[in-house]
């Protein structure tokens, strides 16, 4: 296929060289767009897989750098103050990551995606595997590694905005919720599969535990770059008579072939300003919703397994190492909790009403938690898991299915060149509050695990009144069945909805 390319963007678009080698095998020499959709979904998720293991290995090695032992303990980590050091290492790698987050959202719908994803995959390995190398090189300044991690969450920050763009090329949203539902589960998946590739190989000396995840982000980016479709148009896809680009709006025209017209996809079109992201309606409420949402989420991710070894269940103390597994049912509860609210919010065609109902819910299940956690080993994994579904869920759900649809939104009038700035908009205001939940309860753990309790609840509270003017847009669309402007919901009824108008 000819490449093409637009004087607005800094790339030139071509067919992946992995997918040309593909199509050498099939008798009609193309893909079909359901071997497309399914070639996206599977990248996109084990790239994030890999983006997720990729951070764990700190906290699997964290007891190893601080220990008080000559062999465990490593320097400037096994002193009184390691514990801390290694906390404001965690803090620069959230901080700069929520960042960096902003601007690789900015640059992603100016670059090519898959290119600027690779870059992302490669560079996080790169960092992840400098810190390893401290291991065999004997380095020991904390500047190196504070250093390392600044790199790292640089890196990191480039994925999430990349790969939540092209899963949004690729599916409408008629789909888009229970699909990325069950694709929002990498999160947990990586965090799991990190956990087991780190402990596995913290044998053989710290070092290997970064090392293993690097190459594995390493090998999958060239993976990614070699067989990645950004788009349909790019790689000359065209869907059937039942399906429309998810990019198509109202007032574009719907052509034969999607490399008919590049005007009627929006892909040549200028991408969208900062500022302009910000002001599409639903943006910033789903964006500061997301701020307290993850604030509660990432508590969980880093002072779970803490909280379960310090607290008596069942009238005893459990091991670092039987904390830590059973604090892995707070994720699988996750995973569950993204499916659900993806499907709900399908069936209710209600982001924003799902959404809060999930976080609302969530308030109890957390009270329920903390009051009844300790009675038995039984309760305590039927409310951890009962405590994910609902604190995940609604994560899950604003980070893929709604930064999605809001990339597409109506009022940018077919441009496709939001998704990635949207997206990196609304996870990089979460990525704040997922640096500050932690901190915060490292210090208000000291006055008592009650009062950390009691802002977990007062976060996902907050969390849920932010979107309470787009559930009564929603509801007003459910009942009256008309569009809202400044809402999420799209129903509307056959009679009065525009033949392609099938989105926002």
């Amino acid at each position: 296929m000819t490449s093409w390319t637009s004087s607005q963007f800094l790339y030139e678009e071509t067919k992946p060289c992995g997918i040309q080698f593909l199509e050498r095998f099939k008798r009609s020499g193309r893909l079909s767009f359901k071997q497309y959709q399914a070639l996206v979904f599977t990248l996109t998720f084990v790239a994030y897989i890999a983006f997720h293991a990729a951070r764990k290995p700190n906290s699997i090695v964290k007891g190893t750098l601080s220990a008080s032992t000559v062999r465990g303990g490593w320097s400037p980590f096994d002193g009184p103050d390691g514990t801390a050091l290694l906390g404001q290492i965690d803090l620069a790698f959230l901080s700069v990551y929520a960042v960096g987050m902003f601007v690789a959202g900015h640059l992603g719908d100016r670059l090519d995606l898959r290119t600027f994803l690779t870059i992302g995959m490669i560079g996080t390995g790169l960092f992840t595997a400098l810190f390893g190398v401290a291991f065999w090189a004997n380095f020991h300044s904390f500047y190196y590694f504070l250093a390392v991690q600044v790199l790292a969450g640089w890196f990191q920050s480039i994925g999430w905005p990349c790969v939540v763009a092209v899963l949004g090329n690729w599916f409408d949203k008629k789909r888009r919720g229970m699909i990325m539902g069950v694709w929002s589960a990498h999160t947990s998946l990586g965090n799991i599969t990190g956990s087991l590739l780190a402990s596995g190989l913290l044998r053989y000396g710290w070092g290997w535990s970064f090392l293993g995840p690097a190459l594995l982000i390493t090998f999958l980016g060239l993976v990614v770059y070699f067989f990645l479709p950004v788009n349909p148009p790019t790689v000359g896809a065209e869907r059937d008579g039942t399906e429309v680009d998810s990019t198509m709006r109202l007032g574009d025209t719907i052509t034969e072939s999607f490399l008919g017209s590049r005007m009627s996809t929006g892909l040549d079109r200028k991408a969208i300003g900062f500022t302009a992201a910000w002001k599409i309606p639903g943006v910033a409420p789903f964006a500061f919703c997301l701020f307290f949402t993850k604030l509660v989420s990432y508590t969980f991710l880093y002072w779970l397994p803490f909280y379960v070894s310090h607290n008596m269940i069942g009238g005893e103390y459990l091991s670092e190492e039987t904390s830590g597994n059973l604090s892995t049912l707070f994720d699988v509860g996750g995973v569950v909790g993204g499916i659900l609210a993806g499907y709900v919010s399908d069936q209710l065609d209600g982001r924003a009403i799902t959404a809060a109902g999930f976080i609302y819910l969530a308030i109890p299940a957390l009270f329920l938690y903390r009051i009844y956690g300790h009675i038995s080993l039984t309760i305590n994994i039927i409310l951890m898991f009962i405590s994910g579904v609902f604190v995940n869920g609604p994560f899950a759900l604003i980070t893929t299915a709604v930064s999605a649809d809001l990339g597409t939104h109506k009022s940018l009038k077919g441009n496709a060149r939001a998704l990635a700035t949207v997206t990196a908009i609304i996870d990089g205001t979460g990525s704040v509050g997922a640096a500050i939940g932690p901190v915060l309860t490292g210090y208000i753990s000291e006055i008592s695990w009650d009062a950390v309790f009691y802002m977990l609840m007062t976060a996902a509270f907050i969390s849920g009144l932010l979107l309470t003017k787009l559930i009564i847009t929603e509801v007003k669309a459910m009942l009256y069945g008309s569009e809202e402007e400044g809402g999420v919901a799209t129903t509307s009824s056959p009679a009065t909805r525009a033949p392609i108008d099938v989105l926002l």
